[in-house]
């Protein structure tokens, strides 16, 4: 049997706390929303100002991010590319913003953001992932 990492709730709660860092560096108000490596919500934070349109569309990165353990650029740029048949996926959230959270080559859960461009969504999920990196 295998012993597999998790995210815990401090774990969410620092890489929120430098997502939020990130964000309100650059006047960013968006929703933070991190997810386990199955995809089930562990913390989600909308930061004063954020649209609320962006609290599923946070989730859905997160969890998209988790499940496909990749980034949802990845899908993003698939789509940009012509290949709509990735839109048949069921429930999944195929823009830029989507982060896993590899620990020790390990997906163990994913950060989604959503309120600004996605390139920057995804700079302010990065944030995020590297506080969690950089204490592993």
């Amino acid at each position: 049997m295998r012993v597999a990492r998790s995210l815990d709730l401090n774990d969410a709660k620092r890489a929120a706390q430098a997502a939020e860092a990130e964000a309100k560096r650059n006047n960013w108000p968006v929703v933070i929303a991190i997810v386990d490596a199955a995809g089930h919500l562990l913390y989600l934070q909308r930061n004063d100002g954020a649209q609320l349109g962006s609290l599923d569309v946070a989730l859905g990165k997160a969890t998209t991010a988790a499940l496909f353990r990749r980034p949802t650029k990845d899908w993003e740029e698939r789509l940009a590319e012509g290949r709509l048949g990735y839109l048949s996926f069921p429930n999944r959230t195929l823009l830029e913003g989507g982060v896993p959270v590899v620990i020790d080559g390990e997906v163990v859960g994913a950060i989604g953001v959503s309120g600004v461009k996605s390139s920057e969504d995804a700079q302010i999920a990065r944030a995020g992932v590297a506080a969690l990196s950089a204490a592993a």
